[in-house]
């Protein structure tokens, strides 16, 4: 049965699995788990924990712990394209992890667990700030530095063709995936639904590849994917299934745009997804962060290395630049960013 969602009750969750997140509490919720990758790490395998792994303030530590998303999106395959141009260029090895993404990330950073992470930039000013969402309310995260923006970060309102959910009003009394509780996705999920008036429905929390799973098997209606196009799991759906994106345009994007300074307007081209026409909505940005503590060298090192060589990638490069890396930037530079981007 479809559920009245209480908006305090969301945000009390949310707030519970950020809070824990950042003070280093066990348990830190659907997201919170810490996994290492092996994947062309240079070391035969053997798995690593973030404690061993960053810069250690005297500039001698080589080794970084890099935190993406979940495997499903695109911060995870990013990530592991920045590992390869790091390692390639510098004296550095990056250990990327799957996470919850922004909202696990910023607290990763904040205790010194990640290096550098993937977030979206609008959970990045909430953090800075102290505001926005409970995880972060009264707390701001001081440490929190910028680095460079990258590409952006579209919310994709993902059902399939047999649902019948065309527009937006037909998620009222919807079961819906918003993302992993307390993650950025989760946070931009709820901010939409509001702002398009949609108060009764159920929500559900997992990761990318989860939801997809779902569509798949009729166990909710619709899921939210934030994540530039094309998203992994996405595309795996749609070559077994009709995929729909339910489109956010004319006053329900404005609705959307007036709820939060961050979105800004998007388009997910036709063929993306087997779409006959382009889907409209909005997004945010994608941004690398890093904390305070980071050596200057380390960043501007890390830094001149991805963007120097974004030759060297395959995603997101109609995008990703020197140029317009800082276009977006919600939070300080961190001294390092700010040597090498000027």
């Amino acid at each position: 049965m479809a559920r009245k969602l209480d908006r305090r009750e969301f945000i009390a969750a949310t707030g519970a699995i950020g809070i824990a997140g950042l003070a280093g509490c066990a348990g830190g919720g659907d997201g919170g788990e810490e996994t290492t990758t092996t994947a062309d790490d240079g070391m035969d395998g053997e798995e690593t924990t973030t404690e061993d792994t960053g810069g250690n303030g005297d500039g001698t530590e080589t080794r970084l712990s890099w935190h993406a998303g979940g495997t499903g999106g695109t911060y995870f395959p990013l990530s592991n394209e920045f590992k390869s141009v790091v390692e390639a260029n510098t004296d550095f090895t990056l250990q990327v992890q799957s996470t919850g993404a922004s909202v696990e990330n910023v607290g990763s950073l904040a205790r010194g667990n990640a290096d550098f992470a993937l977030i979206q930039n609008d959970v990045a000013f909430f953090a800075k700030n102290g505001t926005g969402i409970d995880a972060f309310d009264g707390n701001p995260v001081e440490n929190l530095s910028g680095v460079a923006t990258l590409y952006p970060e579209t919310i994709h309102i993902v059902t399939l063709a047999d649902t019948g959910i065309e527009q937006p009003s037909d998620l009222e009394g919807a079961t819906i995936n918003t993302g992993d509780l307390g993650s950025g996705t989760q946070v931009n999920a709820n901010q939409i639904l509001e702002a398009l008036g949609i108060e009764d429905f159920s929500e559900q929390n997992t990761g990318f590849s989860q939801a997809s799973d779902q569509l798949k098997n009729g166990d909710i209606d619709a899921a939210f994917v934030v994540g530039g196009w094309p998203v992994g799991a996405i595309e795996e759906l749609a070559a077994t299934e009709d995929v729909h994106i339910v489109p956010v345009e004319g006053d329900n994007r404005q609705a959307v745009k007036d709820a939060a300074p961050f979105y800004a307007d998007d388009e997910i081209p036709s063929g993306t997804y087997g779409l006959e026409n382009p889907a409209p909505t909005v997004s945010v940005q994608a941004m690398i962060a890093t904390n305070a503590e980071q050596p200057e060298a380390t960043v501007e090192a890390v830094s001149e290395a991805i963007f120097e060589n974004v030759d060297d990638l395959t995603i997101k490069t109609d995008f990703i630049s020197k140029e317009t890396a800082q276009d977006g930037m919600s939070i300080d530079l961190h001294p390092g960013a700010q040597a090498y981007f000027g």
